[in-house]
């Protein structure tokens, strides 16, 4: 039988020697070691339509910044960075060593095992960075994202991605903690790419922490943000934090939605706008 998973962590990659598999239930911060196996890449990056670089920033200078929070082991990483630069899979940095000019990619994870494994087989060291990093901890948080900035010259990314990881942040820091990661990405990113989980998920990690006979989440029962958590973040983001929805890709095969968000002040990201972005 197919072991019950997280709905709602984010990719990791097969356990490998060296790194031990968990309990399933023991990552209450979605920090799944064998994720990829349940929600493979591709599952994603299928419903992104080729170009979409291309026809988000026709005319930007380059490289673009990506921010990829909650990255988990990489897969998911290098996946977007993959197929948004429509290289083919097995194309690593020495076949492409023009692709950090076009996009650079900063991935971070509250995991550092799963950043380590990251790091180890990454094939694009050069530009997708892995670092071990809460992104609640503004103390930790804002030096290290501003001077990976900085080496660009630039106060803020591109794009943004969050691929399952808000029920983690809500589950963990409440209402009032996912209205401040929103917040937080959307000040952070021009776009936004998200994939909420929906509130079955919500459930299913408080029943799998309730199997395991540990405390249920500290906020689960006492969350007013609930049931349509995609219509419920959409709100968040279009009403609280100045960015509008452009596009929904389409739903995965598990039920999450793939939504791109923009920034309604972008001009203030640390690059001016081209003529085409105005």
């Amino acid at each position: 039988r197919r072991p019950e998973h997280a709905a709602g962590d984010k990719m990791a990659a097969p356990a490998s020697e060296g790194f031990p598999a968990l309990e399933p239930g023991a990552a209450p911060y979605g920090n799944f070691p064998n994720y990829s196996r349940f929600h493979p890449p591709e599952g994603r990056v299928r419903l992104l339509p080729g170009g979409l670089l291309r026809s988000l920033f026709p005319a930007a200078p380059r490289p673009l910044l990506g921010l990829d929070v909650g990255c988990n082991s990489g897969e998911l990483s290098v996946a977007l960075y993959r197929h948004l630069l429509g290289l083919q899979e097995g194309e690593g940095s020495l076949d492409q060593p023009a692709a950090g000019e076009d996009l650079n990619l900063l991935c971070c994870d509250i995991d550092p095992v799963l950043i380590e494994r990251a790091q180890q087989f990454s094939p694009f060291p050069a530009s997708i960075s892995f670092a071990n990093l809460d992104i609640m901890d503004s103390a930790a948080r804002e030096p290290f994202l501003s001077s990976y900035l900085g080496r660009f010259g630039r106060s803020a990314f591109d794009i943004g991605f969050c691929m399952s990881v808000t029920m983690w942040i809500h589950l963990n820091h409440g209402d009032s903690g996912l209205r401040e990661f929103l917040s937080l990405l959307s000040s952070l990113c021009t776009y936004l790419l998200i994939e909420p989980q929906p509130w079955k998920c919500y459930r299913a990690a408080a029943r799998r922490l309730r199997k395991l006979g540990r405390s249920d989440f500290d906020h689960f029962r006492s969350l007013a943000i609930n049931g349509d958590m995609a219509e419920r973040i959409t709100q968040i983001l279009t009403r609280d934090c100045a960015m509008e929805l452009v596009c929904c890709f389409g739903s995965t095969s598990w039920d999450r939605s793939l939504l791109l968000f923009k920034s309604n002040g972008s001009n203030h990201k640390g690059r001016e706008p081209s003529e085409q972005e105005q």
